[in-house]
């Protein structure tokens, strides 16, 4: 494994690190055994960087996670997020980060996954109900109660996260990115290098759509994916072509279409660092191996065209989904 900086820390963590979302939320079929094989196995591969938040399975994402860090604390940097909870009326989902609700949910955090820090704490989303300094001042004040070590934001803007960093140094911004998806490229990621802030990609496989592997006709009805715009029939057609391009592009480099989309992400920047998710130790050891593949310029140009053949790609988030994306 290598190793990438977090933002102005000194820590170094894995230029790779895990996604634990789709252990036992979102997507198909929880499989607590393979799971806890995968979070092992990520410590023997290097891939130190765990990734998880409160509201993925309601709290048991970071229970599940628990079951390793426990015995392993000191090789894992460990980051969760805060702020999603369920309407009682409906269940809808709802966001708050609020200072006094900052307080309730770390200390939630704490307790499921059995630790006295958190390595790196996100605020899941930008409050529009809350100034985001009095967000960042809550999360500094965990800091300096020794519950928090770093603190970071996903789905930020940048006038959010200059608001933010200005209160608190902020360390890592995560944000879907991927070949598919690219706003930040915008503003975001200049800004984080300008601050010097990690950008910490999730979902940089496109959901799986970037493998080559994935059948959206066989997903279930209750993952995530079917509700997305990009999963549905108009753009099907589209993407397969793409995918399969891709795989062959992927094979001219002796590499999958997930390491080669993998290496596409780190090519963007040193402080970039992916967290693909996988419950199955063979995908993480595939992903593992991306950072062993390099990209040249013919490689980069190769992928662009093949991106421009077929830019039918479908949005990524529904109506209703970006109204919870920070854009101010």
């Amino acid at each position: 494994m290598k190793y990438r900086l977090l933002g102005n820390t000194g820590e170094k963590l894995s230029a790779i690190g895990l996604g634990c979302m789709g252990m036992n939320h979102a997507y198909g079929t929880p499989d607590d055994q393979e799971s806890v094989a995968t979070l092992e196995r990520a410590i023997e591969l290097g891939i130190t960087f765990w990734d998880t938040a409160d509201v993925y399975a309601a709290g048991k994402n970071e229970e599940l996670v628990s079951r390793v860090l426990k015995t392993q604390r000191n090789k894992i940097f460990l980051a969760t997020k805060f702020g999603f909870k369920s309407n009682p009326a409906d269940g809808s989902p709802q966001f708050d980060a609020s200072p006094a609700y900052i307080k309730i949910a770390v200390e939630k955090s704490l307790k499921r996954l059995g630790t006295d820090v958190i390595d790196l704490y996100y605020a899941h989303r930008v409050d529009p109900n809350v100034p985001i300094e009095e967000t960042v001042g809550a999360m500094a004040d965990l800091v300096k109660e020794g519950k928090v070590r770093f603190l970071g934001l996903s789905e930020a803007s940048v006038t959010s996260i200059k608001k933010a960093h200005a209160v608190h140094p902020i360390s890592a911004l995560q944000s879907e990115y991927s070949l598919l998806t690219r706003d930040v490229e915008v503003d975001v990621l200049p800004l984080c290098k300008e601050l010097g802030i990690s950008f910490v990609p999730f979902s940089p496989l496109a959901r799986g759509l970037m493998t080559n592997t994935l059948d959206v006709s066989t997903l279930a009805d209750n993952d995530f994916r079917k509700s997305l715009p990009r999963y549905q029939e108009q753009y099907k057609d589209n993407n397969a072509k793409l995918a399969s391009g891709f795989a062959e592009l992927a094979a001219g480099k002796n590499a999958s279409a997930a390491q080669l989309a993998l290496a596409w992400v780190l090519a963007q920047g040193d402080n970039t660092i992916p967290i693909p998710g996988t419950k199955r130790r063979k995908y993480l050891e595939e992903n593992a191996a991306a950072v062993d593949l390099v990209l040249d310029a013919a490689d980069l140009s190769a992928i662009a065209e093949l991106l421009q053949k077929y830019p039918n790609t479908g949005a990524r988030y529904s109506e209703a989904q970006n109204q919870l994306v920070d854009r101010s």
